[in-house]
C-alpha cells in the first residue's frame, strides 16, 4: 500500500468507527486523573457537554453553568466539563490547577474531565462524534455546548455566546 491508500484506509476506518457509535453512552473518556470513565454511567440523564477554559472571556459562564447544575441536578441533569487548551492556550496548567481554580473561584460541583482537544487530528473521539451529529465542522471557541437527551442523543449545539441560563427552557423540556 502506498501512503495515499493508507490514509484513505485510515479515514474510512475512522468514519466507520464514529458512525458505529449510536449514543453518547458508547464513549469512554478520561477523568482528570487519567482514569477511564464510561459515559454509560450517565444513562438516563440529560447532559450538557461543554469545552471550557480558565483564561477566556467566557470563563464567567462557569457561574451560570453551576447555577443550572444546582437548579436541575435533582431532576437528572448533569454538566460534563472538558477543559480545552486549543484556543489561544486559555486553559493552561494541569488538571489540578484547572480544578482548583474552578472549584475555588466559581464553586463548581459538576464533573470535570481531563483536558482535551476538540478539533483536528487529536480531537477527542467524543467530540468528533458530537460535531458529526450536529453537522458542526469545527468547534469555534471555548464554552461551546452540546445538549444530550436521556437516550444519549445529541439534541442541540450552542455556540459560546449562548449563556447557560438561555438553555433552561430546552433543558426543562428534556427533563419532563
Amino acid at each position: 500500500m502506498n501512503t495515499r491508500q493508507l490514509i484513505l484506509a485510515f479515514v474510512l476506518l475512522l468514519s466507520a468507527t464514529l458512525s458505529a457509535q449510536t449514543s453518547v453512552y458508547d464513549f469512554t473518556v478520561k477523568d482528570g486523573y487519567g482514569n477511564d470513565v464510561s459515559l454509560a454511567d450517565y444513562k438516563g440523564k440529560v447532559l450538557l457537554i461543554v469545552n471550557t477554559a480558565t483564561r477566556c472571556g467566557f470563563t464567567p459562564q462557569y457561574e451560570g453553568l453551576e447555577a443550572l447544575y444546582q437548579k436541575y441536578k435533582e431532576q437528572g441533569f448533569v454538566i460534563l466539563d472538558f477543559p480545552c487548551n486549543q484556543f489561544m492556550k486559555q486553559a493552561p496548567g494541569s488538571f489540578g490547577d484547572i480544578h482548583s481554580f474552578c472549584t475555588g473561584k466559581y464553586k463548581i460541583t459538576f464533573p470535570q474531565f481531563d483536558k482535551i482537544e476538540v478539533n483536528g487530528d487529536k480531537a477527542e473521539p467524543l467530540y468528533r462524534w458530537l460535531k458529526q451529529q450536529q453537522n458542526v465542522e469545527n468547534i469555534r471557541w471555548n464554552f461551546d455546548k452540546f445538549l444530550i437527551d436521556r437516550q444519549g442523543k445529541v439534541v442541540s449545539y450552542h455556540k459560546m455566546t449562548v449563556k447557560p441560563a438561555e438553555l433552561e427552557t430546552e433543558i426543562e423540556k428534556l427533563l419532563k
